[in-house]
């Protein structure tokens, strides 16, 4: 039984442990889960992902209630039956998804997962992220999955409802350390719930988009698309793509109850600009999320910055036996499966 600690880190130590628990077989239990938030403990989001990786392996699980700290989990043999998980509230579906997809390494036929909840909630990445950035770079080292969005869902009231299926991987190491090659082509979409379509708050978003980057003197070309969707509460999201050779970055931005739609699409392009002020061919959110993947398949990875979510990430990752090593430099670091 592998021992984790949680107390440090957040949802993410805990998806990181599930992945990796039922694609290695190796059963942990984890205590003092998020002991350090000022909200300790399971939540719903996080039960989801119990849920989902209990059911794509039949595992047997201890501990899986509300505000828990301690969760024991056994897994058996990964098996490919759809599966389907209602959050029960606007909690994250894309982190959901998250934690299913390195399955991919362990299956045998194309599995698929259907989810209810926030498909675009704070703190978490949009569906529009999910599709148009993970999607995409998981695909360049032979990870395949496709994504259905049914119906979005904002914050309170969740609702939204995605379908993800993914496939058997035939996988490569991966390949994102060097230095980037030169931005080529800009992609952003905007969405805002239909009862914000009188105020033109997707349209207006995009503007902020443009401008901003007008502003800057950046000179890419630019696709926008402005989506207005049904959902149960108002809402909007702002996901600008950025494509510079092998690598893709995204920026999202969610909508604020008294901030102008155009200053929301703006905000993407400043984390845009810090991104470029860099070497870096990720931005700083999935290379977190490769991380787990740099175990399973291999490869290398440039982490922009190096903050203790990083070092509590790889901590797990070496807990489950993946020889994984962290290479400071003096901007970010380099993480490699050692062979």
């Amino acid at each position: 039984m592998i021992r984790i600690d949680g107390a440090e880190g957040g949802g993410q130590l805990l998806r990181t442990a599930l992945a990796l628990s039922v694609v290695t077989g190796e059963p942990f239990e984890m205590t003092a889960i998020r002991a350090t938030r000022p909200s300790p403990g399971l939540k719903a989001q996080h039960l989801a992902c119990v849920s989902v990786a209990e059911a794509v392996s039949d595992s047997r699980v201890e501990g899986a209630k509300q505000g828990s700290s301690k969760l024991r989990f056994t897994p058996n043999t990964v098996r490919p039956d759809p599966i389907d998980v209602d959050v029960g509230t606007a909690g994250s579906t894309t982190l959901v998804c998250e934690t299913l997809l390195p399955v991919a390494v362990a299956l045998e036929e194309p599995l698929q997962l259907t989810v209810t909840g926030g498909t675009d909630v704070r703190w978490s990445p949009p569906v529009d992220y999910l599709q148009y950035v993970k999607r995409p770079l998981c695909g360049k080292f032979g990870v395949e999955f496709d994504i259905d969005v049914r119906r979005r869902g904002f914050y309170p009231a969740g609702g939204g409802r995605l379908s993800m299926t993914v496939y058997p991987a035939d996988s490569t190491p991966l390949d994102f350390a060097s230095a980037r090659d030169p931005v080529s082509e800009l992609t952003c979409y905007s969405v805002a719930s239909e009862s914000l379509r009188s105020a033109n708050v997707a349209h207006r978003q995009l503007s902020g988009v443009t401008d901003a980057l007008a502003e800057s003197g950046i000179e890419a070309p630019v696709t926008t698309s402005a989506t207005y969707a049904k959902s149960s509460s108002p809402g909007t999201v702002v996901v600008l793509v950025a494509h510079a050779g092998e690598a893709i970055a995204g920026f999202n931005a969610y909508g604020e109850k008294g901030v102008p739609a155009e200053r929301v699409g703006a905000k993407t392009v400043q984390q845009f600009r810090d991104w470029m002020a860099s070497d870096a061919p990720l931005d700083r959110y999935m290379a977190d999320q490769l991380l787990v993947w740099v175990a399973l398949v291999g490869g290398r990875i440039s982490v922009p910055e190096v903050t203790n979510h990083v070092r509590t990430n790889i901590e797990v990752i070496r807990a489950f036996g993946f020889d994984v090593t962290l290479r400071e430099a003096p901007t970010g670091a380099v993480v490699e499966r050692v062979e």
